[in-house]
């Protein structure tokens, strides 16, 4: 079936034992065990398990095309996860240019726990061969990654990896797999911040982890999952499996409504470059046209001037809100290199757009004033 019948129908396949249309939410946290004990598979604990969990799970594994997933409270903690399911010694490559909350969580929590890691330009194949250990356990990838819209190859990063026995996890949140299939391309494992396009309504916090296989590194994962317990309440879940079902609706638009800002930041003289892969000027375009079927709803760029000038123009738009999340139906954009900290490598002078799902001539008129 097309991801538009996925979205829609993938959360009544499990899990639903009611005639309900839409599955109900089951809030207990526990389940009556039956009177010969309990059996493989019964259900005990929410923490362990719960159907709006298993229903949620259903659907990611569905639209990525993978065999299994494992759902969490965060994408932080789903990041987490996977990261923890190696081991103290094992090395890691992660983009030079990885989205802050993670950079964080593999410096402060990883690194001292003990895993080692390289953060370097994975736009370059060569070098990320030329960083590759005996102990390289996995490589990162994030793309296009957050905020400067860098692509890397995933296939040829896929084809690497596996020659020297190496896991390849791909931050698949922009795009979402209405944009982008990893999975198909090579990756092993995928990562979303569903709190992103997958919630779609700046109103959910939640994170996931799809996987091509169910083998043993996946295992390793979901004990993290469910003796960690950072997972999502059953809420959470059916908000967020309701919420997926206008996915590649909200998406078409999200890609459509940016790549017309794209072009008007592309020609307006405010604007020294714009970094959106949908746009022929990008250096990654033509790997970006290989592995994306659409280009997502983000769009960086530079203004000719500095952070006081960029602030001052975020400052002003009438429309588009000051806020550092991204892909609600909402358009927000933020002076980037604020919200990063003292690692940052954002350029003062950049403003990362969410593109929402307003009708472009008000988008474009609000762009229009602030700029002005």
């Amino acid at each position: 079936m097309h991801k538009d019948t996925q979205a829609i129908h993938a959360a009544m396949e499990v899990a639903n034992q009611t005639p309900d249309i839409v599955p109900p939410v089951h809030r207990s946290t526990v389940y009556e065990i039956d009177k010969e004990g309990r059996s493989e598979g019964d259900w005990h604990y929410t923490r362990l398990e719960n159907p709006n969990r298993v229903q949620w799970e259903h659907v990611l594994k569905v639209l990525e095309e993978g065999e299994a997933a494992a759902a969490f409270s965060s994408g932080v903690a789903a990041a987490s996860a996977v990261l923890q399911a190696l081991r103290p010694g094992d090395h890691i490559l992660i983009p030079e240019d990885i989205y802050a909350g993670n950079r964080r969580l593999v410096k402060e929590v990883l690194q001292p726990w003990g895993l080692e890691a390289d953060f370097i330009n994975m736009t370059d194949l060569d070098n990320i061969d030329r960083h590759l250990k005996e102990n390289t356990q996995l490589i990162w990838v994030e793309t296009p990654s957050n905020p400067m819209m860098n692509i890397m190859d995933i296939e040829a990063i896929s084809n690497l990896a596996h020659d020297n026995d190496a896991v390849v996890c791909v931050d698949n949140t922009w795009p979402t797999p209405v944009n982008q299939l990893p999975l198909n391309l090579g990756a092993d494992l995928v990562v979303h911040s569903t709190t992103k396009y997958f919630g779609g309504h700046s109103d959910i916090l939640g994170g996931a982890v799809v996987t091509k296989q169910e083998n043993e590194f996946f295992e390793k994962l979901r004990v993290v999952q469910r003796i960690g317990g950072a997972v999502p309440s059953p809420d959470d879940c059916w908000l967020l499996a309701r919420s997926t079902r206008t996915l590649p609706y909200r998406m078409r638009g999200h890609n459509e409504n940016a790549m017309t800002l794209a072009r008007y930041l592309q020609d307006h003289p405010k604007v020294e470059k714009v970094y959106y892969p949908g746009l022929s000027s990008h250096e990654g375009y033509e790997v970006a046209q290989r592995q994306m079927s659409g280009f997502g709803g983000m769009i960086s760029f530079l203004i000719g001037g500095n952070r006081d000038q960029a602030v001052d123009i975020i400052g002003k738009a009438k429309l588009i809100s000051r806020a550092t999340s991204l892909g609600g139906v909402e358009s927000t954009w933020e002076h980037r290199r604020s919200s990063e900290g003292p690692d940052s490598q954002t350029p003062e002078n950049l403003i990362r757009i969410s593109v929402g799902l307003e009708h472009p001539d008000d988008l474009l008129e609000d762009l229009e004033y602030a700029l002005g």
